[in-house]
């Protein structure tokens, strides 16, 4: 019994430690002010990041190939856009990382969204705040500052982000 437990450990070990190393995949933290970028909201309009202070903005970076990402995105047009769309406080982007307007447009349009689905070629957004990993999910509230990021998907995380999304636009009314 001693040696079996003794190896169970010596082989989780390695795992537990690994754990708490830092995220260096990761560039930006929670209380960060939000990177500041230029977008393409269509193929003729632009945007900056900072054109939507004073309101709770999402960014939801995915690709189309992404199972995670395939599984979380019907969740975020049922629970976070089609509650919130009409929120004059809220705005959603969502990026395709590495994906141009031929790939972001009929993904969107097969999949009956009706967010806004964005190319993120070269990854020009996406590495002002990860260098790997997909989905995820940043949250900045309405003065620029990060509130809340995820990597990847599981219905836990995504709760707590209804949680804080609910919590701070009830505030922001």
């Amino acid at each position: 019994m001693k040696r079996s437990t003794f190896i169970l450990l010596a082989l989780l070990l390695p795992l537990l430690c690994r754990a708490q190393l830092s995220d260096t995949t990761t560039f930006t933290k929670v209380g960060d002010t939000a990177p500041v970028f230029d977008f393409n909201l269509t193929k003729t309009q632009k945007a900056n990041i900072k054109d939507y202070r004073g309101k709770i903005v999402m960014l939801n970076f995915f690709a189309t190939w992404c199972p995670p990402c395939r599984e979380e995105l019907p969740r975020v047009q049922a629970e976070i856009w089609d509650k919130y769309k009409n929120n004059p406080k809220f705005a959603l982007f969502i990026f395709g990382r590495e994906q141009g307007w031929d790939v972001v447009l009929p993904f969107k349009q097969q999949n009956h969204y009706t967010f806004t689905v964005l190319p993120d070629e070269g990854r020009k957004v996406f590495k002002l705040y990860a260098s790997q990993f997909i989905p995820r999910n940043v949250v900045i509230d309405e003065n620029g500052k990060i509130i809340y990021q995820s990597i990847g998907y599981s219905t836990d995380e995504f709760q707590k982000l209804l949680d804080l999304m609910d919590s701070k636009l009830r505030a922001l009314n």
